[in-house]
């Protein structure tokens, strides 16, 4: 998926509003219980899990001893053979993304739906997130982590954070198994659309402490939009990011809600002056709520479905042009 920042927006709400002005950014949210600026691990972790996890993937595919005792090109037919050794790459007519064999993803636990339904092997769902298809699928993935992640986990700490990026993963996983029999999926893009999701539905959530907000939407739309159009290109499993989108989304109104902005200015008022406003707004437990709900129906429904044996496809004709769109460049396979 491609990289994307957040907007550092969060400047003081709305400028000149009341007697008071707004303070410098570094002294408008001070450290405090609930507000303080976390130090981010979690996201290096996740990190360095990944590349360590790729590399062990990369030990049990062993391309040159496989490729010699399958006489599939000789063991000179994986890449860069000479100097990674055993930790070669598959030869790129069969794995473009440099790396193992679908057979040692599975092995290893891709997200595979005649392993998770009919074999009951429902920790493919999270381990799938884990693991990835090649070098290119890892970098592009952990740059969008790092340029995501970092500044939500500094705003939010790992807890948050991590909850959010788990599940939207596994959500993922779900409308992925829902609609695509036939391919392995592997990859932590639907967690990363997780955090995308949370990042839209945290702006409208705390809606009054940004400013610029019209920008701040209108950026955070068209990096969702475009990224998402990526997923209509052919080997994309654009279901997962969509399923992973939708999670986050709803996910982020349960753990992102932040003091509203007249709240926010009570610290920087004279204490003298009183103020009796509540912490939270009405419309921010009502989203919560709703949030709530439709979060347990849909993983309730989902995995209902799922472990049924349902095939989403034959309830929406047209959802596949959701993950892949053929043109006269490329065919979309059955």
């Amino acid at each position: 998926m491609a990289a994307a920042a957040r907007f550092d927006v969060e400047q003081g709400g709305r400028g000149g509003e009341g007697k008071y002005p707004p303070p410098p950014p570094e002294q408008m949210y001070p450290q405090r219980e609930g507000e303080r600026e976390w130090v981010p691990w979690f996201v290096p972790v996740v990190v360095a899990v990944n590349i360590a996890l790729f590399a062990v993937v990369m030990y049990v595919n062993n391309c040159p001893t496989h490729a010699a005792s399958t006489r599939r090109g000789g063991g000179g037919a994986c890449v860069a053979r000479g100097f990674l050794h055993r930790f070669a790459f598959q030869p790129l007519s069969e794995n473009p993304l440099l790396g193992p064999s679908s057979a040692a993803l599975q092995k290893l636990g891709a997200l595979v739906w005649d392993k998770v339904v009919p074999e009951r092997q429902g920790w493919r769902l999270l381990t799938c997130i884990w693991l990835h298809a090649g070098v290119v699928h890892l970098l592009a993935n952990m740059l969008s982590l790092v340029l995501i992640g970092l500044r939500l986990e500094q705003q939010f700490g790992y807890v948050r954070i991590g909850v959010i990026y788990i599940v939207s993963g596994v959500g993922g996983s779900v409308l992925s198994s829902l609609f695509t029999r036939n391919n392995i999926s592997v990859g932590a893009s639907g967690a990363l659309f997780g955090l995308l999701g949370a990042m839209l539905s945290e702006l409208f959530t705390n809606w009054t402490i940004y400013s610029n907000k019209a920008a701040a939407l209108a950026t955070l739309l068209v990096v969702i939009a475009i990224n998402l159009a990526i997923g209509i290109l052919p080997h994309v499993d654009n279901f997962a990011h969509i399923g992973g989108f939708l999670t986050g989304f709803l996910l982020g109104f349960i753990f992102l809600m932040r003091p509203h902005y007249g709240w926010m200015q009570r610290y920087v008022r004279p204490s003298d002056i009183k103020y009796t406003t509540k912490k939270y707004l009405p419309y921010q437990w009502v989203l919560l709520a709703v949030a709530s709900v439709l979060a347990v129906l849909g993983f309730a429904v989902g995995m209902g479905m799922l472990f049924k044996g349902v095939n989403a496809n034959d309830h929406c004709q047209w959802c596949h042009y959701l993950s892949c769109v053929p043109t006269s460049r490329w065919s979309c396979g059955k």
